[in-house]
């Protein structure tokens, strides 16, 4: 899921990027290798690749505005340490299954040992790191969110035509705040606790059961707030047109709106979320950057 979370997230930042008129030079290969986290370094060649051939960065190379917003300009940095945070949990998992944790261990009929390697504490950890970065990646989605909703640069007022008429699609960051601050309440690291059991023998303990079912939930609201996202990302990109993007961005926005419909009044937008969320639980916009072009 998280990892599901991760590639979607850079997707679905770069048609935000596109959609806000964003600028592509801090993407460049020049600049990202003067600091090369791992990370970064992936994220930013995708979100080059998949804007590679948007005239959208041609339409306004030129203008006023010197700096995005951090929420578009350090996608490599906030979402390439996330992605790091992932593998780093990847690496422990794959040890783990591959591991003996019996206690105690029988080597043989006559070489018995009796040791710590039930220790839940190696997985707690990086559990408990993974659950800051996802909703670290749900907070910065949260703030694109906000960005397109805003009524500048060239977009309407919540995303609608008739703003005041319509409420639009104000409600959906309402949706997303309450989310992203929800994982914010989830973040304490579990590992940071121990309670003495068993008579005191077993006076530490990990906590890492706890620190996996927060790292669920907050990558189920993860899941949520990048639908939401994606939906405004697709409407904001509508009102670009009859600018072309890159055949990438233009192939995904085809596929979503032939899930979900351009939005020209208020409607119910849960339906609409559920529909986007069934989008990047299917995986089919990754698909399609996946092809060879």
């Amino acid at each position: 899921k998280l990892k599901n979370c991760l590639d979607h997230a850079d997707l679905i930042g770069a048609l935000s990027l596109e959609s806000y008129l964003g600028s592509p030079q801090p993407f460049a290969e020049k600049l990202i290798e003067l600091r090369p986290h791992k990370g970064a370094v992936i994220v930013a060649e995708k979100i080059r690749r998949f804007l590679k051939g948007s005239q959208f960065i041609e339409s306004h190379k030129d203008c006023g505005r010197v700096q995005d917003p951090y929420s578009f300009r350090c996608i490599p940095q906030v979402h390439g340490a996330s992605r790091d945070a992932y593998y780093h949990l990847k690496d422990i998992i794959e040890c783990e299954i591959n591991s003996v944790t019996d206690n105690p261990v029988i080597f043989s009929e006559n070489e018995t040992y009796s040791g710590g390697n039930f220790h839940g504490q190696p997985l707690a950890l990086p559990l408990d790191y993974v659950s800051l970065a996802a909703s670290e990646l749900g907070n910065i989605s949260d703030r694109r969110t906000f960005l397109l909703l805003d009524g500048k640069w060239g977009l309407p007022l919540y995303l609608i035509e008739e703003t005041g008429l319509n409420s639009g699609l104000m409600m959906l960051q309402y949706t997303t705040a309450a989310l992203t601050s929800e994982n914010k309440t989830q973040c304490f690291p579990a590992s940071a606790d121990s309670i003495p059991t068993g008579g005191g023998q077993e006076d530490h303990v990990s906590m890492g059961s706890i620190s996996a079912r927060k790292a669920l939930k907050i990558v189920k609201n993860l899941e949520n707030i990048l639908a939401i996202e994606l939906i405004c990302a697709a409407q904001a990109f509508d009102f670009r047109k009859p600018l072309i993007s890159s055949k990438i961005i233009e192939d995904c926005h085809e596929l979503i709106r032939n899930k979900i419909p351009h939005i020209v009044e208020d409607t119910i937008l849960s339906k609409i979320i559920v529909l986007s969320k069934k989008i990047i639980q299917s995986s089919e916009l990754l698909g399609i950057t996946k092809k060879k072009r």
